[in-house]
């Protein structure tokens, strides 16, 4: 694994009606089968795997990543049709909600589940592209 510190941390702005500044503070370059976990201070903790193919993107949506305290969902902005994967902190449930709002999100689907995602899986077929 090697990070490189992007030195001074580069802004940007985004979201609908540029509300949000982030902050890019590097790179993270991580070899086949090396992982990293991102905690919270609410003790939170987000594992990302690298494989030979890609990635692991998250620990599985129905163990490992609920029993560190977060909870997969699918959402679309209504307005670009974009859709991401996010992964909301137990407990920090209103305020997802009220920067759904804010950002003209909604939920597609929650993925943090067995029975959840058995609906997504038996609703529609994925095949090899």
């Amino acid at each position: 694994m090697r990070f490189d510190p992007r030195i001074p941390p580069r802004p940007f702005v985004v979201g609908r009606d540029n509300g949000c500044t982030m902050t890019d503070c590097g790179s993270l370059d991580l070899e086949p089968d090396e992982q990293v976990t991102f905690v919270t201070p609410g003790g939170a903790e987000y594992d990302l795997a690298r494989k030979e193919w890609g990635f692991y993107a998250t620990p599985s949506l129905n163990g490992r990543l609920l029993s560190f305290g977060l909870r997969a969902v699918l959402t679309v902005n209504r307005t670009t049709g974009r859709y991401f994967v996010l992964l909301v902190e137990r407990g920090h449930e209103t305020a997802f909600f009220r920067y759904l709002d804010r950002e003209e999100c909604e939920v597609v689907a929650w993925m943090d589940s067995s029975e959840a995602l058995e609906r997504i899986r038996t609703g529609s077929r994925a095949h090899r592209e």
